[in-house]
Protein backbone atom coordinates (compact mmCIF):
# COMPACT_ATOMS: atom_id res chain seq x y z
CA UNK A 1 0.00 0.00 0.00
CA UNK A 2 1.36 3.40 -0.97
CA UNK A 3 1.55 6.05 1.71
CA UNK A 4 -0.89 8.93 1.63
CA UNK A 5 1.80 11.35 0.45
CA UNK A 6 2.39 9.25 -2.72
CA UNK A 7 -1.34 9.13 -3.48
CA UNK A 8 -1.42 12.90 -3.08
CA UNK A 9 1.42 13.26 -5.62
CA UNK A 10 -0.32 11.12 -8.24
CA UNK A 11 -3.58 12.97 -7.70
CA UNK A 12 -1.74 16.28 -8.09
CA UNK A 13 -0.26 15.03 -11.39
CA UNK A 14 -3.75 14.16 -12.76
CA UNK A 15 -5.25 17.46 -11.63
CA UNK A 16 -2.34 19.48 -12.99
CA UNK A 17 -2.51 17.86 -16.42
CA UNK A 18 -6.26 18.44 -16.51
CA UNK A 19 -5.89 22.13 -15.62
CA UNK A 20 -3.18 22.68 -18.25
CA UNK A 21 -5.30 20.88 -20.87
CA UNK A 22 -8.22 23.19 -20.14
CA UNK A 23 -5.86 26.19 -20.35
CA UNK A 24 -4.49 25.05 -23.74
CA UNK A 25 -8.05 24.46 -24.99
CA UNK A 26 -8.90 28.03 -24.05
CA UNK A 27 -5.76 29.50 -25.63
CA UNK A 28 -5.71 27.74 -29.03
CA UNK A 29 -9.01 29.20 -30.39
CA UNK A 30 -7.67 32.66 -29.67
CA UNK A 31 -4.10 32.28 -30.91
CA UNK A 32 -2.03 29.60 -32.56
CA UNK A 33 1.06 29.22 -30.34
CA UNK A 34 3.89 26.96 -31.41
CA UNK A 35 5.03 24.36 -28.89
CA UNK A 36 2.13 25.15 -26.60
CA UNK A 37 2.52 21.58 -25.37
CA UNK A 38 5.53 22.76 -23.35
CA UNK A 39 3.06 24.02 -20.78
CA UNK A 40 2.81 20.46 -19.55
CA UNK A 41 6.43 20.77 -18.47
CA UNK A 42 5.32 23.21 -15.79
CA UNK A 43 3.14 20.51 -14.27
CA UNK A 44 5.95 17.96 -14.54
CA UNK A 45 8.42 20.30 -12.86
CA UNK A 46 6.02 21.23 -10.07
CA UNK A 47 5.04 17.63 -9.37
CA UNK A 48 8.65 16.40 -9.53
CA UNK A 49 9.85 19.13 -7.16
CA UNK A 50 7.08 18.56 -4.67
CA UNK A 51 6.36 14.81 -4.84
CA UNK A 52 9.27 13.06 -6.58
CA UNK A 53 9.92 11.06 -9.73
CA UNK A 54 6.90 8.69 -9.71
CA UNK A 55 4.20 11.38 -9.96
CA UNK A 56 6.43 13.29 -12.41
CA UNK A 57 6.55 10.31 -14.80
CA UNK A 58 2.77 9.96 -14.53
CA UNK A 59 2.37 13.67 -15.34
CA UNK A 60 4.66 13.25 -18.39
CA UNK A 61 2.62 10.32 -19.74
CA UNK A 62 -0.71 12.01 -19.06
CA UNK A 63 0.49 15.20 -20.74
CA UNK A 64 1.62 13.23 -23.79
CA UNK A 65 -1.69 11.38 -24.07
CA UNK A 66 -3.88 14.42 -23.31
CA UNK A 67 -2.20 16.59 -25.93
CA UNK A 68 -2.47 13.79 -28.52
CA UNK A 69 -6.17 13.17 -27.66
CA UNK A 70 -7.42 16.74 -27.49
CA UNK A 71 -5.16 18.83 -29.72
CA UNK A 72 -3.54 16.65 -32.47
CA UNK A 73 -5.46 15.88 -35.66
CA UNK A 74 -7.52 13.71 -35.87
CA UNK A 75 -8.98 14.83 -32.54
CA UNK A 76 -10.16 12.44 -29.82
CA UNK A 77 -8.10 9.58 -31.15
CA UNK A 78 -4.56 8.46 -30.50
CA UNK A 79 -3.91 8.36 -34.25
CA UNK A 80 -1.58 11.03 -35.64
CA UNK A 81 -2.09 12.09 -39.26
CA UNK A 82 1.10 14.14 -39.61
CA UNK A 83 4.34 12.21 -39.02
CA UNK A 84 6.00 15.39 -37.75
CA UNK A 85 3.49 15.46 -34.95
CA UNK A 86 4.82 12.10 -33.79
CA UNK A 87 8.25 13.62 -33.46
CA UNK A 88 6.84 16.56 -31.50
CA UNK A 89 4.89 14.27 -29.21
CA UNK A 90 7.89 12.04 -28.63
CA UNK A 91 10.08 15.05 -27.89
CA UNK A 92 7.41 16.27 -25.46
CA UNK A 93 7.40 12.90 -23.72
CA UNK A 94 11.19 12.62 -23.58
CA UNK A 95 11.60 16.22 -22.40
CA UNK A 96 8.92 15.75 -19.76
CA UNK A 97 10.42 12.53 -18.43
CA UNK A 98 13.99 13.88 -18.41
CA UNK A 99 12.91 17.17 -16.83
CA UNK A 100 10.86 15.35 -14.23
CA UNK A 101 13.74 13.04 -13.34
CA UNK A 102 16.18 15.92 -13.04
CA UNK A 103 13.81 17.93 -10.87
CA UNK A 104 13.07 14.87 -8.73
CA UNK A 105 16.80 14.14 -8.33
CA UNK A 106 17.38 17.73 -7.32
CA UNK A 107 14.57 17.43 -4.79
CA UNK A 108 16.08 14.22 -3.41
CA UNK A 109 19.47 15.89 -3.03
CA UNK A 110 17.88 18.85 -1.26
CA UNK A 111 15.97 16.52 1.06
CA UNK A 112 19.12 14.52 1.75
CA UNK A 113 21.06 17.71 2.50
CA UNK A 114 18.29 18.82 4.85
CA UNK A 115 18.30 15.46 6.61
CA UNK A 116 22.08 15.53 6.94
CA UNK A 117 21.93 19.05 8.35
CA UNK A 118 19.25 18.03 10.82
CA UNK A 119 21.25 14.94 11.76
CA UNK A 120 24.39 17.04 12.29
CA UNK A 121 22.47 19.50 14.46
CA UNK A 122 20.99 16.68 16.50
CA UNK A 123 24.39 15.06 16.96
CA UNK A 124 25.86 18.43 17.93
CA UNK A 125 23.11 18.86 20.51
CA UNK A 126 23.84 15.43 21.97
CA UNK A 127 27.55 16.23 22.16
CA UNK A 128 26.86 19.61 23.76
CA UNK A 129 24.63 18.07 26.43
CA UNK A 130 27.25 15.44 27.21
CA UNK A 131 30.10 17.96 27.30
CA UNK A 132 28.52 20.79 29.29
CA UNK A 133 26.51 18.98 31.95
CA UNK A 134 28.05 19.35 35.43
CA UNK A 135 27.77 15.64 36.34
CA UNK A 136 27.57 12.32 34.53
CA UNK A 137 23.98 11.69 35.62
CA UNK A 138 22.93 15.15 34.43
CA UNK A 139 24.65 14.57 31.06
CA UNK A 140 22.93 11.21 30.56
CA UNK A 141 19.54 12.61 31.59
CA UNK A 142 19.79 15.57 29.20
CA UNK A 143 20.81 13.21 26.41
CA UNK A 144 17.92 10.76 26.79
CA UNK A 145 15.45 13.64 27.16
CA UNK A 146 16.71 15.15 23.91
CA UNK A 147 16.72 11.85 22.01
CA UNK A 148 13.20 11.07 23.18
CA UNK A 149 12.00 14.49 22.04
CA UNK A 150 13.96 14.79 18.77
CA UNK A 151 13.16 11.29 17.48
CA UNK A 152 9.63 11.18 18.93
CA UNK A 153 10.39 8.03 20.88
CA UNK A 154 8.00 6.55 23.39
CA UNK A 155 10.89 5.97 25.80
CA UNK A 156 14.68 6.15 26.02
CA UNK A 157 17.08 5.07 28.75
CA UNK A 158 20.76 4.51 29.50
CA UNK A 159 21.42 1.37 31.54
CA UNK A 160 24.92 0.70 32.87
CA UNK A 161 26.32 -2.52 34.28
CA UNK A 162 27.03 -2.67 37.99
CA UNK A 163 29.73 -4.75 39.68
CA UNK A 164 27.58 -7.89 39.42
CA UNK A 165 26.89 -7.47 35.69
CA UNK A 166 23.29 -6.33 36.15
CA UNK A 167 21.90 -3.42 34.16
CA UNK A 168 21.01 -0.46 36.36
CA UNK A 169 19.10 2.53 34.91
CA UNK A 170 21.16 5.74 35.16
CA UNK A 171 18.86 7.98 33.10
CA UNK A 172 15.40 7.50 31.61
CA UNK A 173 12.82 9.50 29.70
CA UNK A 174 9.33 8.70 28.50
CA UNK A 175 7.74 5.34 29.13
CA UNK A 176 8.82 3.34 32.17
CA UNK A 177 8.85 0.24 29.94
CA UNK A 178 12.14 1.49 28.53
CA UNK A 179 13.90 0.40 31.72
CA UNK A 180 11.92 -2.73 32.49
CA UNK A 181 12.58 -6.31 31.56
CA UNK A 182 15.73 -8.33 31.73
CA UNK A 183 18.95 -7.52 33.52
CA UNK A 184 20.95 -10.72 33.32
CA UNK A 185 21.37 -11.83 29.69
CA UNK A 186 22.43 -8.60 28.07
CA UNK A 187 26.13 -9.47 28.02
CA UNK A 188 25.45 -12.58 25.96
CA UNK A 189 23.29 -10.66 23.54
CA UNK A 190 25.77 -7.82 23.21
CA UNK A 191 28.91 -9.89 22.97
CA UNK A 192 27.89 -13.49 22.15
CA UNK A 193 30.96 -14.81 23.94
CA UNK A 194 33.48 -13.23 21.55
CA UNK A 195 35.44 -10.03 21.46
CA UNK A 196 33.28 -7.03 20.68
CA UNK A 197 35.73 -5.80 18.06
CA UNK A 198 35.32 -9.04 16.09
CA UNK A 199 31.64 -8.33 15.43
CA UNK A 200 30.01 -5.34 13.79
CA UNK A 201 27.85 -3.20 16.01
CA UNK A 202 24.25 -4.26 15.83
CA UNK A 203 20.95 -3.62 17.48
CA UNK A 204 19.89 -6.44 19.75
CA UNK A 205 16.60 -7.51 21.25
CA UNK A 206 17.08 -9.31 24.56
CA UNK A 207 14.20 -11.48 25.73
CA UNK A 208 13.30 -11.35 29.40
CA UNK A 209 14.31 -14.37 31.49
CA UNK A 210 11.89 -17.26 31.46
CA UNK A 211 10.09 -17.78 34.77
CA UNK A 212 10.67 -21.13 36.53
CA UNK A 213 7.16 -22.25 35.60
CA UNK A 214 5.52 -20.83 32.53
CA UNK A 215 6.45 -19.02 29.31
CA UNK A 216 8.68 -16.01 29.10
CA UNK A 217 7.07 -12.63 29.61
CA UNK A 218 6.20 -10.83 26.39
CA UNK A 219 8.65 -8.19 25.19
CA UNK A 220 7.59 -5.01 23.42
CA UNK A 221 7.99 -5.38 19.66
CA UNK A 222 9.38 -1.91 19.21
CA UNK A 223 11.99 -1.92 22.00
CA UNK A 224 15.64 -2.10 20.95
CA UNK A 225 18.97 -2.14 22.77
CA UNK A 226 22.22 -0.72 21.43
CA UNK A 227 25.27 -1.98 23.39
CA UNK A 228 27.67 0.60 24.81
CA UNK A 229 31.32 -0.43 24.54
CA UNK A 230 34.39 0.95 26.30
CA UNK A 231 37.17 -0.53 24.23
CA UNK A 232 36.31 -4.22 23.91
CA UNK A 233 34.20 -4.46 27.04
CA UNK A 234 30.44 -3.81 27.05
CA UNK A 235 29.49 -1.39 29.82
CA UNK A 236 25.75 -0.98 29.25
CA UNK A 237 23.04 -0.37 26.68
CA UNK A 238 21.19 2.53 25.14
CA UNK A 239 17.58 1.35 25.13
CA UNK A 240 14.93 2.97 22.92
CA UNK A 241 11.20 2.37 22.82
CA UNK A 242 9.87 3.41 19.42
CA UNK A 243 6.47 5.05 19.20
CA UNK A 244 3.53 2.73 18.57
CA UNK A 245 2.60 4.54 15.34
CA UNK A 246 6.21 4.39 14.06
CA UNK A 247 7.62 1.04 15.24
CA UNK A 248 10.38 1.09 12.58
CA UNK A 249 13.24 3.52 13.12
CA UNK A 250 14.47 5.49 10.11
CA UNK A 251 18.05 5.23 8.88
CA UNK A 252 18.72 8.76 10.13
CA UNK A 253 17.38 7.88 13.57
CA UNK A 254 19.53 4.75 13.68
CA UNK A 255 22.64 6.71 12.72
CA UNK A 256 21.93 9.34 15.35
CA UNK A 257 21.33 6.72 18.04
CA UNK A 258 24.51 4.85 17.14
CA UNK A 259 26.54 8.06 17.23
CA UNK A 260 24.89 9.02 20.53
CA UNK A 261 25.71 5.59 21.93
CA UNK A 262 29.37 6.07 20.98
CA UNK A 263 29.47 9.45 22.70
CA UNK A 264 27.62 8.19 25.78
CA UNK A 265 30.10 5.30 26.09
CA UNK A 266 33.02 7.75 25.80
CA UNK A 267 31.56 10.05 28.45
CA UNK A 268 30.90 7.14 30.83
CA UNK A 269 34.41 5.81 30.31
CA UNK A 270 35.89 9.29 30.72
CA UNK A 271 33.99 9.73 34.00
CA UNK A 272 35.28 6.37 35.22
CA UNK A 273 38.86 7.27 34.28
CA UNK A 274 38.45 10.66 35.96
CA UNK A 275 37.32 8.98 39.17
CA UNK A 276 40.32 6.66 39.03
CA UNK A 277 42.63 9.60 38.34
CA UNK A 278 41.16 11.53 41.27
CA UNK A 279 41.59 8.53 43.55
CA UNK A 280 45.18 8.11 42.36
CA UNK A 281 45.84 11.82 42.92
CA UNK A 282 44.42 11.60 46.45
CA UNK A 283 46.66 8.61 47.16
CA UNK A 284 49.66 10.42 45.70
CA UNK A 285 49.05 13.51 47.81
CA UNK A 286 48.44 11.37 50.87
CA UNK A 287 51.77 9.62 50.31
CA UNK A 288 53.50 12.98 49.84
CA UNK A 289 51.95 14.36 53.02
CA UNK A 290 52.83 11.23 54.95
CA UNK A 291 56.41 11.36 53.71
CA UNK A 292 56.66 15.08 54.51
CA UNK A 293 55.10 14.54 57.93
CA UNK A 294 57.49 11.71 58.76
CA UNK A 295 60.49 13.67 57.48
CA UNK A 296 59.53 16.85 59.29
CA UNK A 297 58.18 15.50 62.54
CA UNK A 298 60.84 12.83 62.95
CA UNK A 299 63.58 15.49 62.74
CA UNK A 300 61.81 18.11 64.82
CA UNK A 301 60.73 15.62 67.48
CA UNK A 302 64.05 13.87 67.82
CA UNK A 303 66.08 17.08 68.12
CA UNK A 304 64.32 18.46 71.22
CA UNK A 305 63.97 14.98 72.68
CA UNK A 306 67.72 14.49 72.32
CA UNK A 307 68.37 17.86 74.00
CA UNK A 308 65.96 17.06 76.84
CA UNK A 309 67.52 13.62 77.33
CA UNK A 310 71.04 15.05 77.34
CA UNK A 311 70.16 17.80 79.84
CA UNK A 312 68.24 15.42 82.10
CA UNK A 313 71.07 12.87 81.93
CA UNK A 314 73.59 15.56 82.91
CA UNK A 315 71.50 16.58 85.91
CA UNK A 316 71.39 12.96 87.09
CA UNK A 317 75.19 12.56 87.02
CA UNK A 318 76.38 12.23 90.64
CA UNK A 319 80.09 12.17 89.85
CA UNK A 320 80.11 15.73 88.52
CA UNK A 321 79.70 18.72 90.79
CA UNK A 322 77.53 21.02 88.69
CA UNK A 323 77.31 24.62 89.72
CA UNK A 324 73.98 26.25 90.42
CA UNK A 325 74.23 28.23 87.19
CA UNK A 326 74.91 25.05 85.18
CA UNK A 327 71.94 23.28 86.77
CA UNK A 328 69.79 26.31 85.96
CA UNK A 329 71.01 26.15 82.36
CA UNK A 330 70.11 22.46 82.05
CA UNK A 331 66.64 23.14 83.50
CA UNK A 332 66.14 26.09 81.14
CA UNK A 333 67.17 23.92 78.17
CA UNK A 334 64.69 21.23 79.19
CA UNK A 335 61.95 23.84 79.56
CA UNK A 336 62.74 25.48 76.19
CA UNK A 337 62.81 22.17 74.32
CA UNK A 338 59.58 21.06 76.01
CA UNK A 339 57.96 24.33 74.86
CA UNK A 340 59.22 23.62 71.37
CA UNK A 341 57.66 20.16 71.46
CA UNK A 342 54.45 21.65 72.79
CA UNK A 343 54.30 24.14 69.90
CA UNK A 344 54.94 21.37 67.35
CA UNK A 345 52.18 19.16 68.74
CA UNK A 346 49.86 22.18 68.97
CA UNK A 347 50.47 23.04 65.33
CA UNK A 348 49.73 19.47 64.28
CA UNK A 349 46.51 19.42 66.28
CA UNK A 350 45.42 22.82 64.94
CA UNK A 351 46.17 21.75 61.38
CA UNK A 352 44.11 18.58 61.78
CA UNK A 353 41.18 20.62 63.17
CA UNK A 354 41.44 23.10 60.30
CA UNK A 355 41.43 20.38 57.64
CA UNK A 356 38.55 18.56 59.33
CA UNK A 357 36.49 21.77 59.42
CA UNK A 358 36.18 21.48 63.21
CA UNK A 359 37.83 24.81 63.98
CA UNK A 360 35.29 27.12 65.65
CA UNK A 361 36.87 30.36 67.00
CA UNK A 362 35.52 31.43 70.38
CA UNK A 363 35.37 35.13 69.57
CA UNK A 364 35.14 37.98 72.02
CA UNK A 365 35.92 41.70 71.86
CA UNK A 366 39.59 42.48 72.52
CA UNK A 367 41.87 45.50 71.94
CA UNK A 368 44.61 44.49 69.48
CA UNK A 369 47.26 46.62 71.21
CA UNK A 370 46.96 44.52 74.40
CA UNK A 371 47.25 41.31 72.40
CA UNK A 372 50.43 42.51 70.62
CA UNK A 373 51.93 43.56 73.95
CA UNK A 374 51.27 40.13 75.48
CA UNK A 375 52.87 38.31 72.50
CA UNK A 376 55.98 40.51 72.50
CA UNK A 377 56.33 40.16 76.25
CA UNK A 378 56.34 36.38 75.98
CA UNK A 379 58.83 36.42 73.07
CA UNK A 380 61.20 38.98 74.65
CA UNK A 381 63.84 36.36 75.56
CA UNK A 382 63.97 35.18 71.93
CA UNK A 383 64.07 38.76 70.59
CA UNK A 384 67.04 39.95 72.62
CA UNK A 385 69.16 40.36 69.46
CA UNK A 386 66.46 42.05 67.35
CA UNK A 387 65.12 45.58 67.78
CA UNK A 388 61.32 45.45 67.48
CA UNK A 389 59.30 48.54 66.55
CA UNK A 390 55.60 48.55 67.42
CA UNK A 391 53.10 50.78 65.64
CA UNK A 392 49.70 49.74 67.01
CA UNK A 393 47.64 52.79 68.03
CA UNK A 394 45.66 52.47 71.23
CA UNK A 395 42.77 54.23 69.47
CA UNK A 396 42.09 51.24 67.24
CA UNK A 397 38.58 49.84 67.71
CA UNK A 398 38.25 46.52 69.55
CA UNK A 399 38.16 43.42 67.34
CA UNK A 400 35.95 40.34 67.59
CA UNK A 401 38.50 37.49 67.72
CA UNK A 402 39.60 34.33 69.44
CA UNK A 403 42.39 35.58 71.68
CA UNK A 404 44.34 32.30 71.78
CA UNK A 405 44.19 31.73 68.02
CA UNK A 406 45.21 35.25 66.93
CA UNK A 407 47.92 35.12 69.62
CA UNK A 408 49.22 32.00 67.88
CA UNK A 409 49.10 33.72 64.44
CA UNK A 410 51.18 36.67 65.69
CA UNK A 411 53.53 34.34 67.53
CA UNK A 412 54.18 32.25 64.42
CA UNK A 413 54.81 35.31 62.23
CA UNK A 414 57.13 37.03 64.72
CA UNK A 415 59.02 33.79 65.47
CA UNK A 416 59.56 33.30 61.74
CA UNK A 417 61.04 36.79 61.50
CA UNK A 418 63.30 36.14 64.49
CA UNK A 419 64.41 32.74 63.23
CA UNK A 420 65.17 33.58 59.61
CA UNK A 421 66.85 36.99 59.96
CA UNK A 422 70.39 37.70 61.17
CA UNK A 423 70.92 39.17 64.66
CA UNK A 424 70.42 42.91 64.75
CA UNK A 425 67.80 42.90 61.98
CA UNK A 426 64.94 45.26 62.90
CA UNK A 427 61.39 43.86 62.99
CA UNK A 428 58.25 45.97 62.78
CA UNK A 429 54.75 45.12 64.04
CA UNK A 430 52.02 47.51 62.89
CA UNK A 431 48.24 47.66 62.65
CA UNK A 432 45.79 50.05 61.04
CA UNK A 433 42.11 50.18 60.15
CA UNK A 434 41.33 50.07 56.43
CA UNK A 435 37.66 50.40 55.67
CA UNK A 436 35.80 47.49 57.21
CA UNK A 437 38.92 45.45 58.09
CA UNK A 438 41.80 45.72 60.52
CA UNK A 439 45.17 45.08 58.84
CA UNK A 440 48.04 43.68 60.89
CA UNK A 441 51.60 43.67 59.52
CA UNK A 442 54.79 41.89 60.58
CA UNK A 443 57.80 43.05 58.53
CA UNK A 444 61.54 42.49 58.67
CA UNK A 445 64.60 43.65 56.73
CA UNK A 446 66.19 40.22 56.41
CA UNK A 447 67.38 38.27 53.35
CA UNK A 448 63.84 37.84 51.96
CA UNK A 449 62.18 34.87 50.30
CA UNK A 450 62.76 33.72 46.67
CA UNK A 451 59.89 34.59 44.32
CA UNK A 452 59.45 30.92 43.31
CA UNK A 453 58.70 29.99 46.93
CA UNK A 454 56.03 32.64 47.61
CA UNK A 455 53.05 30.78 46.03
CA UNK A 456 53.79 27.71 48.21
CA UNK A 457 54.69 29.47 51.44
CA UNK A 458 51.38 28.66 53.16
CA UNK A 459 51.28 25.01 52.02
CA UNK A 460 51.55 22.25 54.61
CA UNK A 461 55.10 21.02 55.29
CA UNK A 462 56.58 23.40 52.72
CA UNK A 463 60.00 24.72 53.68
CA UNK A 464 62.07 27.21 51.72
CA UNK A 465 65.35 25.68 50.64
CA UNK A 466 68.15 27.56 52.41
CA UNK A 467 71.85 27.48 52.69
CA UNK A 468 73.96 25.61 55.19
CA UNK A 469 73.38 26.65 58.77
CA UNK A 470 69.99 28.17 58.08
CA UNK A 471 67.36 27.00 60.58
CA UNK A 472 64.83 24.43 59.42
CA UNK A 473 61.20 24.44 60.46
CA UNK A 474 58.38 21.96 60.20
CA UNK A 475 56.50 23.89 57.51
CA UNK A 476 53.39 24.01 59.72
CA UNK A 477 53.44 27.48 61.29
CA UNK A 478 52.33 29.48 58.24
CA UNK A 479 49.79 26.85 57.19
CA UNK A 480 48.23 27.01 60.65
CA UNK A 481 48.33 30.84 60.61
CA UNK A 482 46.44 30.93 57.31
CA UNK A 483 43.81 28.49 58.60
CA UNK A 484 43.27 30.48 61.79
CA UNK A 485 42.99 33.81 59.96
CA UNK A 486 40.57 32.42 57.39
CA UNK A 487 38.48 30.91 60.20
CA UNK A 488 38.03 34.50 61.44
CA UNK A 489 36.88 35.64 57.98
CA UNK A 490 40.17 37.34 57.11
CA UNK A 491 43.02 36.85 54.63
CA UNK A 492 46.78 36.53 54.96
CA UNK A 493 49.33 37.56 52.30
CA UNK A 494 53.09 37.89 51.96
CA UNK A 495 55.37 40.24 49.99
CA UNK A 496 59.09 39.73 49.78
CA UNK A 497 62.02 41.08 47.82
CA UNK A 498 65.26 39.07 48.14
CA UNK A 499 67.79 41.17 50.00
CA UNK A 500 65.22 43.73 51.18
CA UNK A 501 63.06 41.83 53.66
CA UNK A 502 59.67 40.17 53.98
CA UNK A 503 56.30 41.57 54.96
CA UNK A 504 53.35 39.46 56.17
CA UNK A 505 49.88 41.01 56.34
CA UNK A 506 46.64 39.57 57.64
CA UNK A 507 43.22 41.15 58.02
CA UNK A 508 40.40 40.76 60.52
CA UNK A 509 36.85 41.99 59.91
CA UNK A 510 35.84 45.11 61.79
CA UNK A 511 32.34 45.55 63.15
CA UNK A 512 30.77 47.82 65.70
CA UNK A 513 30.93 46.41 69.24
CA UNK A 514 27.60 45.91 70.99
CA UNK A 515 26.18 48.83 72.91
CA UNK A 516 26.57 48.49 76.70
CA UNK A 517 23.31 48.07 78.55
CA UNK A 518 21.88 51.35 79.83
CA UNK A 519 22.46 52.18 83.50
CA UNK A 520 19.39 51.70 85.67
CA UNK A 521 17.56 54.90 86.61
CA UNK A 522 16.89 55.16 90.38
CA UNK A 523 13.34 55.67 91.41
CA UNK A 524 12.23 57.99 94.14
CA UNK A 525 13.72 56.97 97.46
CA UNK A 526 15.98 54.24 95.88
CA UNK A 527 19.76 54.27 96.09
CA UNK A 528 22.04 52.82 93.42
CA UNK A 529 25.52 51.77 94.65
Amino acid sequence: MLPSKSWTGYAAAIVGVAVVSVAIGAILPLARIANVSMLYLLVVLAVATRFGSGPAVLASLLGFLAFDWFFVEPLHTFTVSDPEEWLSLLLLLVASVVTGQLAAAQRRRADEAHRRELEALQLYSVGRYLATAPTLDAALQCTVDYLCSALRLEGCAVLLADADGRLVPRARAGSAAATGGETARWLLAADSGTQATAQPRRWVRVLPPRPPHGPAAPSPRHRFDLPLHAGTAPIGVLRVLAAADQPVLSREAVRLLEAAADQVALVVERARLQEEANAAEVLRRTDELRAALLSSVSHDLRTPLASIKAAAGSLRQRDVAWSEAEREGFAAAIEAEADRLNRLVGNLLDLSRIEAGALRPEQEWYPLSALVEDVLGRLRPLAADHPIAVDVPDALPPVLLDYVEIDQVLTNLIENALKYTPPGTPIRVAARARGDVLEVEVADEGPGIPAAALPHLFDKFYRVAGGAGQPRGTGLGLAVARGLVEAHGGQITVDSVPGHGTRFRFTLPLSAPPEPPPAPVPTSGERID
